[in-house]
């Protein structure tokens, strides 16, 4: 397991969050239909059960939104990752297929409801530390240009920030060619139910990534 802190000046501003961190050897490959049938069937419990109203009363949601509120970010220009996949999923767009790891990242997402992140652990200089963005901090986003978290919470190694709980960079995507992963549940909400989500984490990439249980490793950072 690479070394994960949370910087205390972000800490302060969001007292209740807490990492779920899943650190596996995996084999990525392009899509898997049984996973997809998981996907599919979550999707069809959130429309459901959730509306678009109701979507900013989800706790998980909305303490998210206050933290970025609180570091001065409109929330509703930089969504939460989760509330971005839960939008679409209620807007009935549906998911777009990428690869098995970053379609589990998205599954985990949609259940607990937590923005999820996946990266690379080969493209990453340790120690990693969760702080707040510096002024001119950016990266190329994946699929979009530069992404400015300056002020957003986010993941930073040596070679700077690569991930946050709105946008991820290209540096440490997930790709067909990676081998080692880290994925991070980030809850703004406390430890309630991390340790069942970590372990459904861990179920779903040894089901679906072909990764050794006796191998993965999981912690929780507060």
């Amino acid at each position: 397991m690479i070394q994960i802190s949370i910087d205390r000046p972000l800490k302060k501003v969001a007292p209740n969050l807490v990492l779920g961190v899943v650190s596996a050897r995996v084999e990525v490959a392009k899509n898997s239909p049984p996973l997809w049938k998981e996907i599919n069937k979550r999707i069809k419990e959130l429309q459901s059960t959730i509306t678009l109203a109701s979507l900013y009363e989800i706790p998980q949601i909305k303490g998210l939104r206050t933290a970025y509120k609180a570091l001065g970010k409109d929330p509703t220009r930089y969504r939460g990752s989760q509330e971005a996949l839960v939008r679409r999923v209620l807007q009935g767009k549906g998911l777009y297929q990428i690869n098995t790891v970053v379609d589990i990242n998205n599954l985990i997402s949609l259940e607990t409801l937590h923005s999820v992140g996946s990266y690379n652990i080969d493209n990453l200089k340790p120690p990693v530390v969760f702080r707040i963005g510096k002024p001119g901090e950016s990266y190329k986003g994946i699929g979009k240009e530069i992404v400015n978290v300056a002020d957003l919470p986010v993941f930073a190694d040596e070679a700077g920030p690569f991930g946050s709980p709105t946008s991820d960079s290209e540096r440490a995507m997930i790709t067909l060619g990676t081998k080692k992963v880290i994925i991070v549940i980030i809850s703004f909400t406390g430890q309630e139910h991390l340790k069942g989500q970590l372990q459904r984490t861990t179920n779903l990439l040894c089901d679906y990534a072909n990764a050794s249980g006796e191998e993965i490793k999981t912690a929780i950072i507060e």
